[in-house]
């Protein structure tokens, strides 16, 4: 930091986030040679959110559901409750093993299957991929966030990374690079364990992140997806999936004024039913709305309803 100001090439620091520093969210003025020059604090770009904000705007939202919008040009916290308490994230972890894969593999790259791809737990989501299949990181990221597949975030992490233990390593490392401190990931699914959580706020950073990849927008906004990749002989294998995301899905509709771009979904019994969307109002002005921890599938879009119903209009 330093270095840079000395030489005059910029008025002012972008500094990253750093743990343990009580410097890394504030604005300081530093030397250097002429004027002194502010450094911009690690949120400088960021929805910022400290306690609860406006929860009497949604005043029958579920005790123990977490929920907030936040606007993405403004830079303001528009609703949040309990945005840092600890939750399961369930499927929404996936928006994190995209990350990850975007980050570190181009999409053309060839994904071939473990011999551990299988998911055994009952109720689990799959693509039904088979050791020694192939395909391309892009259609694995197609699987992944449109349908959830949990069999294909197997096969996405130990094809990144060499092996799965090095990729939770990747999806923790790009967590505390990203703030999100309340975060602990063990598996690239979601599937449930009592060590791999999160908090809504940690969801908004890393979803905040995923939607500056174009391909990743583009995914989550499709409500169907079908491809054909291949078995180790080289057979191909054909599969046609559906977006596990209501609006997508045309089941449910925005409120007028609200454009939804896509999103990602989460359900498992510890988690609760848990949506995280990409939305714009009239304008094109760009929004996160996320609700964790509804009661049901009703309760999950009826209070998402509620949120997004509170984005400005006109």
């Amino acid at each position: 930091m330093v270095c840079s100001l000395a030489t005059g090439c910029s008025s002012s620091v972008l500094l990253s986030f750093q743990q343990n520093s009580s410097n890394s969210n504030f604005n300081f003025l530093v030397s250097g040679s002429g004027a002194a020059k502010a450094a911009q604090p690690f949120a400088a770009d960021l929805c910022v959110v400290d306690g609860d904000v406006n929860t009497d705007k949604i005043p029958d939202l579920a005790e123990t559901t977490s929920a907030a919008l936040f606007d993405l040009d403004r830079k303001e916290t528009l609703y949040a409750k309990s945005a840092y308490a600890r939750v399961y994230p369930a499927s929404l972890t996936k928006v994190m093993t995209a990350l990850v894969a975007l980050e570190h593999s181009s999409p053309d790259t060839i994904l071939t299957a473990p011999q551990d791809v299988w998911v055994t737990e009952q109720g689990a989501q799959v693509a039904g991929v088979n050791p020694g299949d192939t395909m391309t990181l892009d259609q694995a990221l197609h699987l992944l966030l449109i349908y959830s597949a949990n069999d294909v975030a197997i096969m996405i992490a130990e094809n990144v990374a060499g092996s799965k233990e090095e990729f939770i390593n990747m999806m923790n490392e790009e967590a505390k690079k990203l703030g999100a401190t309340g975060t602990n990931f063990i598996n690239s699914n979601g599937l449930t364990d009592e060590n791999h959580y999160t908090t809504l706020y940690d969801m908004y950073l890393i979803f905040n992140r995923a939607v500056t990849y174009d391909e990743f927008t583009q995914i989550i906004n499709m409500a169907s997806y079908s491809t054909a990749y291949h078995d180790s002989d080289g057979n191909a294998k054909e599969i046609t999936v559906n977006s596990t995301n209501y609006y997508q899905q045309g089941l449910k509709k925005a409120p007028t004024g609200v454009t939804i771009i896509g999103g990602k979904t989460g359900t498992t019994t510890a988690a609760g039913h848990n949506l995280v969307l990409y939305c714009k109002d009239t304008s094109g002005h760009p929004y996160i709305a996320i609700v964790m921890k509804a009661i049901d599938e009703d309760a999950l879009y009826d209070q998402m309803e509620e949120v997004l119903s509170l984005i400005p209009q006109g």
